[in-house]
């Protein structure tokens, strides 16, 4: 699998990394044993979690696999922070207190000495900017984080936090934004990713098959062992479902029959090589759907394809994104 450096750092990570939202719930150790194996054996090498996946057994999966399975120097470890997890006005936000308290939690789950990437999971409108980037160069300069990124910030926001951090020197810079990002969600197109190209943040999509949309397995009807038919994923998934949507799919489903490849790895090329695109960050519940991830992650496509499908899920641009030339 190709490496990359994330933005304009020196921490090189995989090209796909490996979400971990579902280990400790819907994925159990042994599931997760064998996709952390598979990944790794691919060439992978950054797994992404985060302190509120499955209530912190998602770090605490991934803690033990990493003493017993994969040993810690093949892999980078990426968390977030932000979310709620206790009770009170300090159970959740960023906070110096709650992101500190936090970092300290998630290492002792994962049985690490640091993490490689940590990531403010959520902007918080309570709490200053100033006070939450301190408790990220306090992160770093205490050696309990490698680098720092963020994550569903917007334009601005991410603006805001990079430049603050490049304002003086001896902050930690922000290396990177999490965002969702796919054929069905390219919303980000309009402002953040051109605020982490300028800033020189690696962008690493989540949920890059469009919430399992561009799968094509919810083409007709919905699958009943899918997440699309459980009541707490089904609200999520039919968001993006909409007429527009259905003429996507249908663009990746007849790009991937003339390719002689699969919907999924259509939508996976396409999304890599989006400009700033690092690592789309995929998850999977099995090991058998993470394998067929990485069967596709060698596909190519021709340009002709790539700009038929810019075309067919091209987002709305109007000012101040595009201005009419004078």
């Amino acid at each position: 699998m190709e490496q990359r450096a994330l933005g304009r750092s020196g921490l090189v990570v995989s090209r796909l990394g490996l979400g971990t939202m579902t280990w400790g719930r819907d994925t159990d150790e042994d599931e997760a044993a064998m996709q952390l194996t598979a990944f790794v054996d691919a060439g992978g090498t950054l797994i992404d979690t985060a302190d509120v996946y499955a209530q912190g057994e998602s770090e605490r999966v991934l803690g033990q696999l990493l003493a017993d399975v994969v040993p810690r120097s093949d892999v980078l470890v990426a968390t977030k922070a932000v979310g709620r997890t206790g009770p009170g006005p300090m159970g959740r936000g960023s906070s110096r207190g709650h992101l500190l308290a936090a970092l300290d939690a998630s290492l002792e789950r994962l049985g690490l000495e640091h993490v490689d990437l940590w990531q403010l999971q959520a902007w918080d409108d309570a709490t200053p900017l100033e006070e939450t980037l301190a408790a990220c160069d306090t992160a770093v300069s205490s050696g309990r984080a490698r680098y720092v990124g963020v994550s569903n910030y917007t334009g601005w926001q991410t603006a805001q936090a990079a430049t603050w951090q490049r304002a003086w020197p001896g902050r930690a810079p922000v290396v990177s934004t999490q965002v969702e990002y796919s054929l069905l969600q390219r919303g980000i197109e309009r402002e953040v990713a051109p605020a982490a190209e300028a800033l020189g943040l690696g962008i690493l999509p989540w949920s890059p098959l469009g919430r399992g949309l561009l799968t094509g397995k919810y083409r007709h009807s919905t699958p009943s062992d899918s997440r699309g038919a459980s009541p707490q994923w089904q609200g999520f998934i039919d968001q993006l479902r909409s007429p527009a949507a259905d003429r996507v799919v249908e663009a990746v489903i007849t790009a991937a029959e003339g390719l002689g490849t699969t919907p999924l790895g259509v939508a996976l090329a396409w999304l890599r090589d989006r400009p700033g695109v690092v690592a789309p960050i995929v998850g999977a519940r099995t090991a058998h759907q993470l394998q067929a991830v990485l069967d596709a992650v060698g596909v190519r496509l021709p340009s002709a394809i790539t700009t038929a499908l810019d075309d067919v899920s091209a987002p709305h641009f109007s000012y101040p994104e595009h201005r009419p030339e004078h």
